[in-house]
């Protein structure tokens, strides 16, 4: 069985607040495959609370992303899920079903469904009070003050001390409500709640290989690269398709690569972020192998097929990323780049086959590594969890490399793109306006 002691770094750094002069991060070494972890230690049974019954929570055929298999690889026998929140009561309830029917019985046998989270407050027996709350629903309920769309306040009210861990983004509501997520960051800050928000990428060994290359030698970031072309075809959600739904794909899906560029990069400055689009109105980003109708979303709220951003780091390093809605089949193609004084180090397919190229000094050829057992959905659960029981025999050990400040502000980057690239269009299709305006009245 494993100790259990108050850790000596019990504070804001293993808890991931996001205000330490270098960001958190984790040897690689200790970021061990699923199937080589043991089980916590112990008989007492560990409640935790399920918002969403979607595929992030309980996994799909288009991703590897599935919470509940790791929350029972992780604690074993001791899970107990005392609640399932979904308003879709019937697929919450066939959900369920599934997992009951399975050898994890033990962690659902008793599991209740609620169609709100004031439903389950109001009905829960006090031996149900969970030790984590994961909110996996959709990010339009999460990120704001406004009823409805609080879930965190919630929390902090009913369930102080409970620990959170939310999907990213924190949100995709309207830009002017993004400092009321910052209000809520702070609140999460000044009440020391554990809570870890699911930029996983952060935790990929090879991620933390390069955090480790790069603070070794004592390096300073010069360029950050991010591209990240997606297999759009295989997107058959309209609300994915729709800006007013899911904030465009920069906001929802580039965000993971936004986030990384500022893992690496630092803060950046705002105010210098240009962006140009390609968008769906232009000869080049007509697209043939689409799996909605995008008649039936107002022309005004089309996706952008290309976002091309660059920006300046308030360290004065230069950031650059390319988001492009162009591919077909089922396979996506992503790398992100890190540049320093006579290193360069790049990752390649992040999300599957994670692949790193190494240049040092020295040496024009690149070193290669691949990770090929690496699982970064189960490393950000078992270091949540580490922390939740505070077990450590080493304090080094376990780290919240993802606080909610720091993915608020991610939030606000990469609207930050959005909106640059939005005010490019503009001035493009006035100047555009302005010469027809004089052609035709013969200037």
């Amino acid at each position: 069985m494993s100790s259990r002691r108050p850790s000596e770094r019990r504070g804001s750094d293993r808890r991931g607040s996001g205000a330490a002069s270098r960001r958190p991060s984790i040897d690689p070494s200790r970021l061990i495959p699923m199937d080589r972890v043991t089980h916590v230690g112990g008989s007492d049974d560990f409640n935790v609370v399920f918002i969403g019954a979607g595929n992030i929570m309980f996994g799909s055929d288009e991703g590897p992303w599935n919470h509940s298999f790791r929350f029972e690889h992780k604690l074993g026998r001791r899970l107990k899920v005392v609640a399932l929140i979904d308003p879709a009561i019937e697929r919450a309830t066939a959900v369920l079903q599934k997992k009951c029917d399975s050898f994890v019985v033990s962690a659902y046998q008793d599991t209740r469904v609620f169609k709100t989270f004031e439903d389950f407050v109001r009905n829960m027996a006090p031996r149900d009070r969970p030790r984590a709350i994961i909110v996996g629903s959709p990010p339009m309920y999460r990120g704001s003050t406004q009823p409805g769309r609080d879930i965190e306040l919630q929390i902090l009210k009913y369930f102080p001390g409970v620990a959170i861990f939310l999907e990213k983004p924190v949100a995709t509501g309207p830009e002017e409500e993004i400092q009321e997520a910052f209000k809520i960051a702070q609140m999460i800050n000044d009440s020391k709640t554990i809570c870890s928000v699911g930029y996983m990428l952060r935790y990929l060994k090879a991620v933390q290989m390069m955090k480790q290359i790069i603070d070794e030698n004592n390096l300073t970031v010069m360029s950050t690269i991010a591209r990240y072309a997606c297999a759009y075809q295989a997107i058959s959600k309209p609300e994915w398709w729709d800006k007013a739904k899911s904030a465009g794909p920069i906001i929802e899906q580039g965000t993971h690569f936004c986030d990384l560029s500022r893992y690496f990069g630092g803060e950046v400055d705002i105010a210098s972020v240009q962006a140009h689009s390609l968008e769906w109105d232009e000869n080049a980003g007509q697209l043939s192998k689409m799996a909605v109708d995008e008649s039936k979303i107002p022309p005004e709220r089309r996706i952008p097929r290309v976002t091309a951003a660059t920006w300046k780091y308030d360290s004065g390093a230069v950031g650059s990323f390319t988001h492009v809605v162009a591919l077909q089949g089922s396979n996506y193609s992503c790398e992100f780049e890190v540049y320093a004084d006579g290193y360069s180090l790049k990752l390649v397919n992040p999300y599957v086959q994670p692949v790193l190229y190494i240049r040092k000094p020295g040496d024009d050829n690149e070193t290669t590594v691949r990770f090929a057992d690496d699982d970064p959905f189960f490393s950000e659960v078992s270091n949540l969890i580490d922390i939740i029981e505070d077990i450590e025999e080493e304090p080094e050990a376990a780290q919240i490399l993802s606080s909610y400040d720091d993915a608020v502000r991610t939030y606000e980057f990469t609207w930050a793109i959005r909106k640059a690239s939005e005010r490019s269009r503009e001035a493009k299709l006035k100047a555009s306006a302005d010469a027809a305006a004089a052609l035709k009245a013969g200037v």
